[in-house]
């Protein structure tokens, strides 16, 4: 088998593709070219690059993670599916049917939170009782969330310019949106490396950090009205935040992953769950791979981040004290990956490194919206 995949890595990309590859890129190019001919007015000649960016990275995208070709078309199809019962007018998201009770942008993303939970359950149940049947449900169940909350900020994207032309954004501006796009990022790579290790055991526990990110999406929006769609502060109107933003949650989301397979691993060596969750091998194998994707997309974010600094308050660098903690938290996992890479440190160290890492990133992530102040401080509670 192993000489078979080697052999068929060799192949040229393009000699690899089947038909539903080719498919699924003509479709992205197709819908690329409608947004490009209905917006293209509107567009500056930054924010063409970035769709034209966008297209081929869902194009290369879906033919590295073939999951992804019915992924994200569906959830494009829901999104499309609410759009035409809005009439163009923002008020039906509380009067039509299948906008208030499925497809307007926060019914969407309740449905989101209700099938995490439900994923969050089985999971453990799957664990618990060594049932691979449950397991299986608890991956359908997570996709079907992540399909949900796509689709509920594609939807929220357009609700935001039906409140007015100059109001609409791309939803990834505030706390909320962000936590949204935090949750969809963190399952839907849990879900790729699940796949590649063959290791669904390991969802009980991932999962919970993706539950406890759903639990302040419910406080948030129940108790401080924060689903409420707002207009950009000056600070945030640029196109610098459609590739800054979803950068640096790649990493986040990467981070937390490495966290709870940390906590895996940590638990496999102790003999804890003993024969229910993968080895303390595959965890550490996971948590490495994690850890190098959140790392590289972090570090282009924070290059991005002082690119936009630049241009926004005339200099790269202002040591504001989220810079400094995303500086911190670069340079923590960069120290993690040089003991691993070049000491070839393994094990129970690394493990505890990583879940250790996770209080310093949650602090970048929300701690410094919360207890400091500087030029970053329109995130805040």
């Amino acid at each position: 088998m192993e000489l078979v995949n080697s052999a068929y890595a060799r192949v040229p990309l393009w000699q690899r593709l089947n038909l539903w590859d080719w498919a699924y890129a003509l479709l992205i190019v197709a819908a690329a070219g409608y947004a490009f001919k209905l917006y293209h007015l509107n567009m500056d000649v930054y924010e063409q690059g970035i769709l034209a960016g966008s297209a081929l990275g869902l194009i290369a995208l879906g033919w590295f993670w073939k999951a992804w070709r019915g992924y994200f078309p569906l959830a494009g199809a829901l999104a499309l599916a609410a759009i035409p019962l809005y009439q163009h007018d923002l008020a039906r998201g509380q009067q039509a049917f299948w906008l208030k009770y499925a497809l307007s942008s926060q019914s969407a993303i309740m449905w989101m939170c209700t099938l995490f939970f439900l994923a969050t359950g089985v999971y453990w149940v799957a664990l618990l009782r060594r049932s691979d049947s449950l397991a299986r449900m608890g991956s359908g169940l997570t996709w079907s969330a992540a399909v949900m909350g796509l689709a509920g900020l594609f939807v929220r994207w357009y609700e935001s310019y039906l409140i007015a032309p100059d109001v609409g954004h791309i939803p990834v501006s505030n706390l909320y949106e962000v936590f949204v796009l935090f949750t969809l990022i963190t399952a839907l790579m849990y879900l790729y490396y699940e796949a590649k290790f063959a290791a669904r055991q390991a969802g009980a526990l991932v999962l919970l950090v993706i539950s406890a990110a759903v639990l302040f999406i419910l406080w948030y929006t129940f108790d401080r009205k924060a689903h409420e769609i707002q207009p950009l502060i000056p600070a945030l109107q640029s196109w610098w935040m459609k590739i800054h933003v979803p950068a640096n949650f790649v990493g986040y989301g990467a981070f937390s992953l490495a966290a709870m397979l940390g906590v895996g691993e940590l638990m496999a060596q102790k003999g804890w769950l003993k024969d229910r969750l993968p080895s303390a091998e595959v965890l550490d194998e996971m948590m490495y791979k994690a850890i190098s994707v959140g790392f590289l997309f972090f570090t282009i974010a924070t290059i991005l981040g002082a690119m936009w600094a630049a241009d926004a308050w005339g200099g790269y660098w202002s040591w504001d004290p989220k810079e400094t903690w995303a500086l911190i938290v670069w340079l923590n996992y960069a120290a993690w990956l040089h003991i691993r890479l070049v000491k070839g440190w393994r094990g129970a160290p690394l493990a505890w490194w990583a879940v250790i890492g996770l209080a310093v990133t949650s602090f970048a992530f929300l701690g410094v919206n919360m207890f400091l102040s500087g030029l970053h401080s329109y995130g805040g509670l």
